[in-house]
């Protein structure tokens, strides 16, 4: 008989050394517990997606006028994120975790959908999701995102990130629009009258202090307290003032609540409503819109999920000193080629397309170094998915407070731009303004990216424009006089 522990001890040995040749831990400079550390420091510092993507999308309206089912979207939300997650933890074996991306899912919500179905808003977004595994598998992906300079990259980031902000900001009611016969040459203004009068904006400003007092003080999972807080807050507010939803019997209630009224639900855990998986259509949207504009959807989709995760990898990378001497992360077309299947998962789910999160270097921050992190947070967000039920209770007076502060943290990058250059700051000023002052992610790209093209052009540096803005800076051109041309046509 074998003595105890022996050949149950060697083979533990022996297994352990295999998941370590696999995920190279001890190569990294990691280990088993600082993985496992790292993993649930990156869940709890993006799990407010879980959260705000269902908040976000449903809010949106279709050309139909209907609306994705928010408990959904909110199992959808972290089934795609878990998978996908887990993906990249085997297959690329990088600690970066995925969901799905604030910014585009505003797109998805905001632009995209208002002109056609939600199944033909999201087959976009896996034809995106299809095109770029197709640039990553062909190498084509690094060529175009070599073609766009670095500063217009960052202006992208930064304009999306004061949308967001700005989405935030009227959603919750603290800035309104005002009526068109308003006595007034502005077109927003703060709260009603000009006065924060209302019990879910005291909940906003609330959780706004506290969110940015917590982020201040390097708080991991600041935002996600952030939200947990305003809305137990807001539970107690709505339990002593009765405010509402925004409207009563048809009627607009302006000191109510704008989507989700705080009451806690019949029951907190549920079987995941997968009901949203498969809604989707690849070639409708076509027809009922026309090819020109579902063409550029799918452009501005492409760019933003495309440059975002190119940054995002690097920058992980960076903070765990896992940069090549190329400044590449390892496994850098792996990394790239689950960011492309999850763009195309996440349509396919209807949740929009799903991207790599910056929040993922918390968890390198804690030692993680390997893809053991991502199979640690891609478990979680499995787990919850079975906690949907609760989503119903967030307010959008809570889950704005992570959107100006995520707008807050993207806008930081515009350090990085050189004002004294006009040739790249009047385009990246004006990819910036444009997407809040239009309301439009694509308006403020496109806007962009032609003039650049042009200031280079009128410059003499004709050279210095890769030739494929050349042709992306006309696909943008006829897209913003797609109105003429559709007169004419």
């Amino acid at each position: 008989m074998d003595p105890p522990g022996g050949p149950v001890a060697e083979t533990s040995v022996s297994t352990q050394s295999r998941v370590d040749r696999f995920f190279e831990i001890t190569a990294r400079g990691s280990t088993l517990s600082r993985e496992v550390r790292g993993g649930l420091a990156t869940f709890f510092t993006m799990a407010y997606i879980v959260v705000l993507n269902p908040l976000i999308l449903s809010s949106g309206v279709d050309s139909t006028g209907g609306k994705l089912a928010i408990t959904a979207l909110a199992s959808g939300t972290a089934l795609v994120a878990g998978v996908m997650t887990i993906l990249m933890g085997v297959v690329a074996r990088f600690p970066l975790a995925l969901a799905a991306g604030l910014g585009v899912n505003a797109l998805v919500a905001f632009e995209i959908a208002p002109q056609m179905t939600w199944a033909d808003a999201m087959g976009l977004v896996v034809i995106e999701g299809v095109l770029i595994t197709i640039l990553v598998l062909t190498g084509l992906r690094t060529a175009v995102f070599r073609a766009v300079p670095t500063q217009l990259k960052t202006a992208i980031g930064v304009g999306i990130g004061l949308f967001l902000a700005l989405i935030g900001f009227v959603d919750s009611g603290f800035v309104r629009r005002l009526p068109d016969a308003a006595n007034t040459t502005v077109p927003v203004g703060l709260g009603i009258g000009g006065k924060l009068i209302s019990w879910p904006a005291l909940v906003f400003g609330v959780g706004l202090l506290l969110t940015v007092v917590l982020v201040v003080r390097r708080v991991r999972g600041a935002i996600l307290i952030g939200i947990l807080a305003s809305t137990v807050f807001a539970i107690i507010v709505e339990a002593i003032s009765k405010a509402g939803p925004s409207f009563v019997d048809g009627k607009p209630n302006p000191k109510g609540w704008s989507l989700n009224v705080p009451t806690l639900p019949d029951k907190v855990v549920d079987k995941p409503d997968l009901s949203l998986l498969g809604h989707f259509n690849v070639l409708h949207s076509w027809q009922a819109a026309g090819v020109l504009v579902p063409l550029m959807f799918v452009f501005t989709l492409l760019i933003t999920d495309f440059f975002d995760t190119m940054g995002t990898m690097v920058a992980v990378a960076q903070e765990g000193e896992m940069l090549d001497e190329n400044n590449m992360p390892p496994r850098t077309r792996e990394i790239l080629l689950v960011d492309s299947i999850a763009a195309a998962a996440g349509g396919a789910a209807s949740t929009s397309s799903n991207t790599s999160y910056i929040e993922s270097a918390s968890g390198v921050a804690e030692g993680a170094r390997t893809g053991i992190a991502s199979i640690v947070t891609g478990v979680l967000f499995l787990l919850a998915m079975f906690f949907a039920p609760l989503v119903t209770v967030v307010p959008f007076e809570a889950a704005s407070v992570a959107l100006v502060v995520v707008g807050f943290l993207m806008m930081t990058a515009v350090r990085t731009i050189d004002w004294s250059d006009y040739d790249i700051a009047l385009p990246a000023f004006l990819t910036i303004v444009l997407m809040p002052f239009t309301y439009s992610i694509s308006n403020g790209i496109g806007a962009g990216i032609i003039s650049y093209v042009v200031i280079k052009l009128v410059s003499g540096k004709a050279r210095e424009v890769h030739p494929i803005l050349y042709g992306v800076a006309v696909l943008f051109i006829v897209y913003f006089l797609r109105g003429p041309i559709e007169a004419v046509l």
